[in-house]
């Protein structure tokens, strides 16, 4: 029988890649680190948000937009400290994705070419006209951020009476395919001020618990590098292995989850930035102890099958898992516990920064009751963009 499970076996879904538990654990556990104002309320909705703090990984099998939200390539960037990214979103994205129009006749002419321009000038060059920086800052925040669906006609902003040309306006983003984490992070924060200033409970909880996703994701090594699975190193796997297999072996029975209460965030950009930073500066030692530990580690108790809601599964043996996690001096669990901090001190920044309003006047309860949709699209099991797997 267990051999037919095994034949029948096929990776899904319900494979989630922190994974669905470390993600839950997480959100969960930043609700202990509010101040006595704010704990009443995420006590009170504590299964709500541990529920749906892996909701941003469902996400990504209803949204193309979504995969980005959860990690930033920072080694497609150049070398530490990244020059080359502002750390300002609308800024980089300009920086960063070229134009050009497809005229009637079906000819393709360049109009912005970024790596050719020279940003520290007053004037960038559009076609053959030279436009303000900032008009042109201005242009893109309007018509080419965050749209999908891009109109000829936006480009006369730039210019009284240009000929553009234009049958069709085409937009090349560099920044959207090599990650968005950090930068939707700082957008995410903002949102959870408005909401909290709003008194709005359903976009406080949704927005809670889809911060404490990304901020979570912002402090796992490979989700800063675009070597997230060991792909281009012959370590397929090692992202689960990670960020998943180590902590459901390891947390809930040798992780300290005491990590004291959530600070105030002044710079939260300097903030998210150095966090993600120092995410990144693991991932050498990730791969190269990882790599070395298979070469010594006798090949046969690498991998082990257990089994899983009938289901046999082959995955890292729990004496190998040990061993690397202890090769790593406890990385894993400094993550774990560092991202468990900084969710609660995002959501305590928000409320600080809304005025503190009087969270025992909200009711819950409506959100509570509404329909998980999500659901529907995860259950479909078509990711969009990047999978841990591949």
């Amino acid at each position: 029988m267990a051999l037919l499970l095994f034949m029948a076996y096929v990776p899904t879904q319900s494979e989630p890649k922190w994974g669905f538990f470390g993600h839950k654990h997480i959100g969960r556990l930043a609700v202990f680190t509010l101040p006595t104002e704010m704990i009443g309320f995420y006590k009170q909705n504590i299964e709500w948000i541990t529920e749906h703090s892996p909701d941003p990984d469902r996400r990504r099998y209803a949204l193309k937009v979504e995969a980005p939200r959860h990690y930033i390539d920072l080694d497609h960037w150049g070398e530490p400290p990244f020059p080359e990214l502002t750390r300002d979103w609308l800024t980089d994205a300009m920086r960063h994705t070229d134009l050009s129009i497809l005229t009637d006749g079906g000819d393709t002419i360049s109009l912005v070419k970024s790596s050719e321009i020279d940003w520290t000038a007053p004037k960038v060059r559009v076609g053959r006209y030279m436009v303000n920086q900032k008009r042109y800052a201005a242009f893109f925040r309007k018509n080419l951020l965050n749209r999908t669906n891009y109109v000829c006609d936006s480009l006369y902003s730039l210019r009284q009476n240009a000929d553009f040309p234009c049958g069709r306006l085409l937009v090349e983003d560099h920044l959207f395919a090599d990650g968005l984490n950090p930068y939707y992070t700082e957008h995410l924060i903002k949102k959870l001020t408005w909401a909290f200033k709003a008194g709005d409970v359903s976009r406080i909880l949704h927005i809670s618990a889809d911060l404490g996703h990304y901020i979570a994701d912002g402090h796992v090594p490979l989700h800063t590098t675009a070597n997230y699975n060991g792909q281009l190193t012959g370590q397929i796997g090692i992202h689960g292995f990670w960020e998943s297999r180590i902590p459901e072996l390891f947390a809930d029975q040798e992780y300290d989850y005491f990590v004291g209460k959530a600070d105030y965030v002044l710079d939260k950009r300097k903030w998210i930035w150095d966090y993600v930073l120092k995410s990144h500066s693991y991932v050498d030692d990730v791969l190269f102890i990882e790599k070395k530990l298979r070469q010594t580690y006798p090949a046969d108790e690498q991998m082990c099958f257990e089994q899983h809601n009938a289901i046999m599964l082959k995955t890292q043996c729990e004496d190998f898992a040990k061993t690397y996690q202890d090769a790593m001096d406890g990385m894993v669990e400094r993550r774990f516990r560092k991202a468990i901090h900084s969710v609660g001190s995002a959501w305590y920044t928000a409320w600080v920064d809304a005025g503190r309003p009087d969270l025992n006047l909200l009711n819950a309860d409506a959100v509570l009751a509404e329909k998980d949709t999500l659901q529907k699209y995860y259950q479909g099991g078509k990711i969009f963009g990047r999978s841990h797997s591949d």
